[in-house]
């Protein structure tokens, strides 16, 4: 081979390493869209469904609290909101109940780009009150469980508590990284956090969404003791958390495959919480708002 010939052979080497490079390059820059824009899908689909439930609490519990009707909180035949006589009950329960609109909007509003990018003081305030308001409705929850009584089975309030106790414990990470301005961390516990506080909502859901697919409430039964009722109870939350942990993980993945498996994932999951949402909100609440 010539001097020219061995030339032009290392051209086209490097050239098709280039090339190779550069599609790759490409490849990678679309997983990393693709696994983005499953991301903004989700948020989407998450938000129409909460602001949806803030909706319906406003509507059926606000008003019958507003108008001094708490025996009302009843009418819908599911556990017994107000106990006359029980005044410590009754208020906590209004309290977890009412703040939870509050929460979901906070939370809404805190993974909103926009105004976490252009209102940076009330980001920071925001967190904090939603950071407050999650300590106080997770031990809530396992107050109005365990001591009031307020559960129809032994089964669901322990999915609540260990509900509870990961908030509370993400909570204290997330509000532990924000002073320390490890801001990156932060954000990934205050994305957990998001996600145990709406573990309630992600049951609703969760429920809509399996009697739509069965049609009817196949493995569920009044007391939430079932073996679908068990699975929802405790997968409402962990389920949706270990699909965070896979999205974290695509996005710190080098290659294309991980990103764009999880963005179908993400998209699959997003499928059936639209279809849940849509159950809630025809089904579940409808009748009440």
């Amino acid at each position: 081979m010539s001097e020219r010939q061995a030339a032009g052979a290392a051209s086209a080497g490097a050239g098709g390493a280039v090339a190779d490079a550069g599609a790759r390059g490409a490849l990678a820059r679309l997983a990393a869209g693709a696994l983005k824009g499953a991301g903004v899908v989700w948020f989407l689909a998450a938000a129409v469904g909460q602001i949806a439930f803030v909706y319906y609490i406003l509507v059926y519990y606000g008003g019958r609290t507003l108008s001094g009707n708490y025996a009302a909180w009843n009418d819908r035949p599911i556990i017994d909101g107000y106990i006359a006589g029980d005044g410590v009950g009754n208020f906590m329960f209004a309290a977890h109940v009412l703040l939870a609109a509050a929460i979901t909007l906070g939370g809404l509003a805190q993974l909103t780009p926009q105004i976490r990018d252009r209102a940076r003081r009330f980001h920071r305030w925001n967190g904090r009150v939603f950071l407050l308001i999650a300590y106080f409705m997770a031990g809530g929850g396992i107050w109005l469980g365990w001591v009031r009584g307020t559960r129809l089975s032994d089964i669901s309030a322990a999915a609540v508590s260990l509900n509870g106790v990961l908030i509370i414990l993400f909570a204290s990470l997330a509000w532990f990284y924000a002073a320390t301005r490890r801001i990156d961390t932060h954000r990934q516990w205050a994305m957990r956090t998001f996600i145990a506080v709406n573990g309630v909502w992600f049951f609703r859901v969760g429920i809509m969404a399996w009697i739509i697919f069965n049609q009817g409430p196949v493995g569920m039964n009044e007391t939430l003791s079932g073996p679908a009722d068990i699975a929802l109870s405790f997968g409402s939350y962990l389920a949706p958390l270990a699909v965070l942990e896979v999205y974290f993980a695509a996005g710190r993945a080098r290659t294309a495959g991980p990103k764009l498996a999880a963005a179908l994932l993400v998209l699959i999951m997003t499928a059936l919480m639209a279809v849940g949402i849509f159950g809630t909100i025809t089904l579940m609440w409808g009748d009440y708002i």
